[in-house]
Formats: structure tokens, sequence, C-alpha cells
């Protein structure tokens, strides 16, 4: 193939691709896992970075919201299971955190590959954020997000 490929984007109505990724602790989590529940996905391209980190605190700081609205909320990064470890602890966040270091479920979220960085296009982790409903369908797909006030966004566009 040549040059770069075109992101495969999720739209509302679509299966969210299931995945199975081990967690800060060493265990395995799956989409699956939330069958029946809400849950919250979301792809940051590095912990314990300034942006990433204000977003995971930002979903930490709101996390009974969710929970109040039975919204599970994981995170996913190309991090190392202890690098995450050592994240969650620095942060003291609540919520499930996964190493995709192959980034085979950002690419199957269409959260890997080209974005703009300070004006040039390079391959890399699309901040992105969706949220699968009950029955592992894609309610919302947001991509290219801000870190800073988008859980704030989230909980008000997604009336939690």
């Amino acid at each position: 193939m040549a040059g770069m490929t075109e992101n495969t984007r999720l739209t509302p109505g679509d299966k969210a691709p299931d995945f199975t990724l081990t967690n800060d602790k060493g265990d395995t989590v799956s989409l699956s896992d939330y069958a029946g529940q809400r849950v919250i996905v979301y792809f940051y391209p590095k912990a314990n970075t300034p942006g990433c980190t204000t977003e995971a605190c930002d979903f930490s700081e709101n996390l009974s919201q969710f929970n109040d609205a039975s919204v599970a909320v994981v995170g996913i990064s190309p991090d190392t299971p202890e690098k995450l470890a050592k994240f969650r602890a620095d942060h003291d966040l609540g919520f499930e955190l996964l190493s995709d270091p192959d980034k085979e479920a950002m690419t199957a979220y269409g959260a890997f590959g080209e974005k703009k960085n300070y004006g040039k296009i390079v391959q890399g982790v699309i901040r992105s954020t969706f949220l699968v409903d009950a029955d592992g369908t894609i309610e919302s797909a947001q991509y290219n997000v801000k870190a800073t006030g988008h859980v704030g966004r989230l909980l008000r566009d997604l009336d939690l």
C-alpha cells in the first residue's frame, strides 16, 4: 500500500468493534464485558502528558455522574500496563485504563491514523470518544476532541 490510508470512521448506529486488551493491573478486559450497559470508550495518545492528564482527571472527577447514569468509562492508549498503573496512581483515576500497544482497537475505531500536529500531517492517535449503548451499538462518535472541557460537553450533550 502506498502512502497513508484514510481512517475508517465510526458513526452512530455502527456496531462497536469488540476489543480485548490488558488493563493497568494486568487483567484482560473486553468490550463485551460491558454488554447490557452503556460505556464510554475514549482513546488518548499518551498517559501523563498534559492534555491526556486533564482529560483523564475530568473523567475521574465526573465519574459519579457517569455512574449515576449507569455509564462505564474506559480509557485506551498505546501505553504499557506499567505506565498506565503509574498514570492511575499519580492521578487517582477511578476508571478502567487499557493498553493498546498494537493500536488494534484504535485502528478499528478510526482513532489511529492521519492527523494534523502543529501543521504537519502525521500518523498518530486521534483523541476520540465513543458512547457505546447497551447492545453494543455506537450511540455517539466524536473525533479530534479537545482535552479541555470535553467531559463537561459530553455530560451536557449526552444528557447525563
